[in-house]
């Protein structure tokens, strides 16, 4: 094994020998805890590639997560692997669960848009331009909101709503 894995192995094993003393002492429910500890293997499995444990591990934390934001976090990771997977509906689905949760996450609606765009750019490649614009008019709705919670955060959307004609002046600001 190269120096700089066993360096980043290292890091990563002590990094969670940290969070959880820190877990095991902090003054939260014990739920609280679980749900933690679930959401953390879940980010382990999914970097890993483990889709599938990851779910699993998601579903875990979120039968126990009170918090909105922390809920919110775990369906935008679960949303991503549905994305990844190419079940966009669930993935969709899934994002709007998290925002009812966690309105503030702009990369729920960057990635709702992705969805929306590719699929307004395949209507239009199949010559549908009602389609088209349809799906690409959501895709800057979605996008526009994403833009407003993280300005500056989004260059490419940002210039997409602008060459495409989708962008308000107040979008910006």
């Amino acid at each position: 094994m190269p120096l700089n894995q066993k360096k980043d192995n290292f890091i990563d094993k002590a990094f969670t020998v940290m969070a959880e003393l820190i877990v095991k002492v902090m003054p939260i429910d014990e739920k609280e805890k679980r749900a933690y500890i679930y959401y953390r293997d879940g980010l382990a499995a999914q970097d890993c590639g483990d889709y599938s444990e990851a779910l699993e591990c998601y579903e875990e934390s979120l039968k126990l997560e009170m918090n909105s934001v922390d809920r919110g976090e775990t369906l935008k990771n679960m949303a991503i692997i549905y994305m990844s997977n190419g079940e966009e509906d669930r993935a969709l689905a899934t994002y709007e669960n998290s925002l009812k949760e966690n309105p503030k996450q702009p990369s729920c609606l960057k990635n709702m848009g992705l969805i929306y765009e590719k699929r307004g750019r395949m209507a239009q490649e199949a010559g549908n331009q009602a389609e088209s614009d349809s799906w690409f008019d959501q895709a800057a709705m979605v996008w526009a909101k994403a833009v407003r919670l993280y300005p500056g955060g989004y260059l490419d959307i940002e210039n997409w709503l602008k060459t495409s004609g989708r962008s308000n002046v107040d979008v910006y600001f």
